[in-house]
């Protein structure tokens, strides 16, 4: 997942449109939906702007880029399984250890 699709995920995810987006980052809808595509990449403080809109971190946006971004995804994946229930838990625990048997 490249930098845009990131940002469109957690646009979706708070149920924002690309114009309440821009409008709370302060940049112009053209320029959201340029980078969802691919097409712009946007400068470091456009890119700060859009990661406080959403309320997200930047390492969250980043997590496919960056080379220990995996450790970002592990850590958000390991605070969502601790608000799970032991038997939910135990489940999650079952279906990784199954899949990573694999490798």
């Amino acid at each position: 997942m490249n930098l845009g699709e990131r940002i469109q995920l957690y646009r979706n995810d708070k149920k924002f449109s690309q114009e309440q987006l821009a409008e709370k980052a302060g940049v112009s809808t053209g320029f959201i939906s340029s980078i969802e595509r691919g097409i712009k990449s946007p400068s470091i403080n456009s890119f700060a702007k859009i990661a406080n809109a959403l309320e997200v971190s930047s390492d969250l946006l980043l997590a496919d880029t960056l080379i220990n971004g995996y450790k970002v995804q592990a850590q958000n994946l390991t605070e969502r399984i601790e608000n799970l229930s032991p038997k939910e838990r135990q489940r999650v625990f079952a279906i990784l250890d199954a899949a990573l048997a694999e490798y």
